[in-house]
């Protein structure tokens, strides 16, 4: 049952390749985290049924895939800023190859994703999902974990949160190219021998650079806000 609750975390967690990796890899990560946590295993004093054991096990994926959850929309909010901006920036003609789902994606998305990946283990954020599954070993023993709707609306709000993070962290490089198709329309009009058009994309490409090298620095910061949002639904998510 412990297992099932730590497995259920990697489904969503933001490791650059991990769902590229062979399952036997995964297999392995999930039992030597659920080993480590060996310490603060529950005691059974009963034997349950084969029902009642399949109830448990379900629910303690369950509980794994909400913390999951919880902190991936952190990554994923990175990966909606992206989005966002990349088309406006003209981006999303550029494409590799995403680690994740080995498929074609926009340049934005994919850097996204890699520094998601990166500030998750350089925040320590792994070491605070360890201790949140430690935690909840305590609070609430395999077995006793009953899903509420609650649990579910905290996760729903901190989806929302995902959306709202990724427009704030877009809407600068945004509000400012924007300005920039404006300023070059109006020069057309003013003067229509002036050919703007093929200026307007690398422009736009090179003023995104810079304001993007800007908005970058404010990332760290942004994430560890978004980490404690979501430690702290987390931690609503066990109190149910």
């Amino acid at each position: 049952m412990t297992l099932a609750r730590v497995a259920g975390v990697f489904v969503f967690l933001p490791i650059p390749g991990m769902s590229g990796v062979l399952q036997p890899a995964r297999v392995i990560l999930a039992l030597s985290v659920t080993i480590a946590l060996f310490s603060a295993w529950p005691q059974v004093t009963a034997a349950p049924s084969g029902g009642l054991l399949a109830l448990w096990i379900l629910t303690e994926a369950a509980l794994g895939v909400g913390i999951g959850l919880a902190v991936g929309f952190i990554a994923e909010s990175l990966a909606v800023g992206a989005q966002a901006l990349g088309l406006q920036a003209g981006y999303s003609f550029a494409a590799t190859i995403d680690p994740n789902t080995e498929a074609d994606s926009t340049v934005l998305v994919v850097f996204s994703q890699l520094a998601a990946g990166l500030l998750f283990f350089v925040s320590g954020l792994h070491r605070e999902v360890i201790r949140v599954f430690a935690h909840s070993l305590e609070v609430c023993p395999p077995g006793t974990y009953s899903l509420a709707k609650g649990a579910a609306g905290d996760i729903l709000l901190l989806g929302g949160t995902m959306f709202a993070t990724g427009l704030r962290l877009a809407l600068p490089l945004i509000t400012v190219l924007v300005m920039v198709d404006i300023s070059l329309a109006l020069l057309g009009r003013v003067n229509a021998q002036l050919q703007l058009l093929h200026l307007a994309f690398p422009i736009k490409m090179m003023l995104g650079l810079a304001v993007l090298g800007w908005v970058a620095l404010l990332i760290p910061a942004l994430y560890r806000a978004s980490a404690n949002t979501a430690m702290t639904a987390a931690g609503r998510l066990l109190a149910h």
